[in-house]
C-alpha cells in the first residue's frame, strides 16, 4: 500500500449527537457531530420529531390550505363555456338583406 494516499483511520472515533448521546465508531475523522442518532431518530424510537429549521412544514400546510380556499371559489372550464354559450344563444341576430329597390333590416330571434 502506498504511503500518504489514504487518510488516517481512527478506530475509536467519537460521535456526538445533538440530543447528547455519544458513542464510538471507526472513521477517518477523530470526532463527528451529528443531528440524529439511533437514540433520537423517529424510526428507532417510534416518536414523531420534525427537524424543521426553515419552517418548511408550516409553509407547505399554509399553501395547501390556501389552495383549498381558492379552489372553492373557482369555476371549471365546462361551467364557463356553458355560461358563454347561453349568453350567445340569448343574443338577437340581425341579418341585412339587399333588395333592388330598398334595404331592409330583418330581425331574427332564436327560440
Amino acid at each position: 500500500m502506498k504511503k500518504e494516499t489514504h487518510p488516517q483511520y481512527y478506530p475509536k472515533a467519537k460521535v456526538i449527537c445533538a440530543c447528547g448521546n455519544t458513542f464510538e465508531t471507526g472513521s477517518t475523522e477523530a470526532e463527528l457531530k451529528v443531528e440524529l442518532c439511533s437514540a433520537c431518530h423517529p424510526f428507532y424510537t417510534g416518536k414523531q420529531k420534525l427537524v424543521d429549521t426553515a419552517r418548511r412544514v408550516e409553509k407547505f400546510e399554509a399553501k395547501v390550505k390556501a389552495k383549498n380556499v381558492v379552489s372553492k371559489d373557482k369555476k371549471g372550464k365546462k361551467v364557463k363555456k356553458a355560461k358563454r354559450a347561453e349568453a350567445r344563444a340569448k343574443k338577437e341576430v340581425v341579418v341585412k338583406t339587399k333588395d333592388i329597390k330598398k334595404i331592409a333590416q330583418v330581425k331574427l330571434s332564436k327560440k
